[in-house]
């Protein structure tokens, strides 16, 4: 479970100006937090389906969240891309 204080930090790490809580960059960060954490339940829990649907779904939403900021802005989406680890 992602705390509040981990929540923010992630928020304060990711943002694009003081008031950003709410941009691409910043929910896919916090997705993947989130992806990370119910991976490492997963391996605990196998048999856990309705959580292994939840992350699923999480990982499709990352995935259209980068896709959005691919077309938008292709410099961000690198830049979150190369900060996150993800991908290539």
């Amino acid at each position: 479970m992602m705390t509040k204080e981990r929540k923010e930090e992630i928020i304060k790490t990711y943002r694009r100006d003081e008031k950003d809580t709410g941009s691409p960059e910043v929910q896919v960060a916090l997705l993947t937090e989130r992806i990370t954490e119910l991976t490492e339940h997963l391996k605990a829990n196998p048999n856990d389906n309705h959580s292994r649907r939840g992350l699923y779904k999480m990982v499709g939403n990352r995935k259209n969240l980068l896709n959005y900021l691919a077309k938008k802005d292709i410099q961000r989406y690198r830049d979150i891309v190369a900060k996150l680890g993800l991908r290539k």
